[in-house]
């Protein structure tokens, strides 16, 4: 193995990424990012995991004269090797349209529903994903500048409910550019990547090269490091999360109630009841669409007030309200 290909499978033990007998749908654009992980996973299963399987999930988004081109490139990779591959072919352009959505959340829903789906149709219990140290190092200044807490600064996990994995996660792009050279490769480059239209470009093209020439060359590295810390820090602050919500829950009803003791939840500190109603939240919605700082702010400021019968209804689906000594949190559909 050469150092790039040691290097993902020191972090495949390191986080426990892999198994004997896995089977793995990698996510394969055609790109040097997803042709240097599909080739790594490759020799890693011929020389350390023989047992694994490898299927390929490959998503023709149509925006683009080359795609054709890509989508060949990857099957003839494929055929060559005797790695299943699956191919989506999709309108992304139109379905943005029409469901209204920005192309980028577009292309990123069908992708990633489309690997769950040939995960669900070949028994594959992992998806291994591309993303590397660069593209870390850009979503966390992305958090940054949209003013997201100190989750924010997690990054891009490694390995994200026992199931999606990132092996390249502490490469560099310039080492995946490298490996792909000298395995001459040949992967289909994206010519949208250097063009400045989305935020995610700009910080690639523009504020990361600027940082490291003014600034700090190792940016790259250093967000890296600023990850791990609060990788560690977050799976802390989440098990004492974990911890106080146990102690002031008092009734859970599936995805429909949660109600809380209102002595033992005011008696937690104000950080801690902020996680909660993030958590309880998150349990009763699956997400926190619509969900601001202000509303986690107002919800505590409620559940302050020991005095009568208050409530809040931060969105259209979900009431909190505060009685008989307990927070009622309500998610329905059509609340009155």
């Amino acid at each position: 193995m050469n150092d790039l290909e040691q290097k993902v499978w020191q972090t495949i033990v390191q986080y426990q990424m892999l198994e004997e007998q896995d089977k793995i749908v990698v996510a394969v654009s055609g790109g040097p990012d997803s042709m240097c992980l599909l080739h790594v996973l490759k020799q890693i299963q011929q020389e350390k995991l023989p047992a694994i399987e490898l299927i390929v999930a490959h998503v023709n988004h149509q925006l683009r004269k080359e795609a054709k081109q890509e989508e060949k490139y990857v099957q003839d990779y494929c055929e060559k090797r005797k790695i299943q591959c699956f191919v989506k072919e999709v309108n992304v352009l139109e379905m943005a349209k029409e469901q209204k959505k920005g192309l980028e959340e577009m292309g990123r829903e069908v992708r990633y529903a489309f690997f769950k789906e040939i995960a669900q149709k070949t028994g594959a219990n992992k998806i291994a994903i591309a993303h590397h140290q660069n593209d870390n190092a850009e979503t966390i200044l992305m958090n940054v500048l949209r003013g997201s807490g100190i989750s924010g600064l997690n990054g891009i996990m490694p390995v994200r409910e026992k199931k999606w994995i990132r092996p390249l996660i502490d490469c560099s792009r310039k080492q995946i550019e490298q490996y792909c050279e000298e395995k001459e490769l040949k992967p289909c480059m994206d010519q949208t990547n250097f063009q400045n239209e989305y935020t995610r470009n700009k910080i690639r093209n523009i504020a990361i090269p600027y940082i490291q020439q003014e600034f700090n060359p190792n940016i790259v590295k250093t967000l890296a490091r600023l990850s791990q810390i609060a990788q560690e820090e977050n799976a802390y602050l989440d098990k004492q999360v974990q911890k106080a919500y146990q102690m002031v829950v008092l009734e859970e009803n599936s995805k429909q109630q949660i109600v809380v003791d209102l002595k033992k939840w005011n008696a937690c500190d104000v950080f801690l009841r902020k996680k909660m109603v993030i958590k309880i939240l998150k349990n009763l919605t699956g997400n926190l669409t619509g969900i601001e700082k202000t509303h986690i702010d107002d919800i505590v400021r409620l559940c302050e007030k020991e005095v009568g019968n208050k409530y809040l209804k931060p969105n259209k689906i979900l009431k909190v309200m505060v009685c008989h000594k307990k927070v009622f949190f309500t998610c329905e559909p059509n609340l009155p």
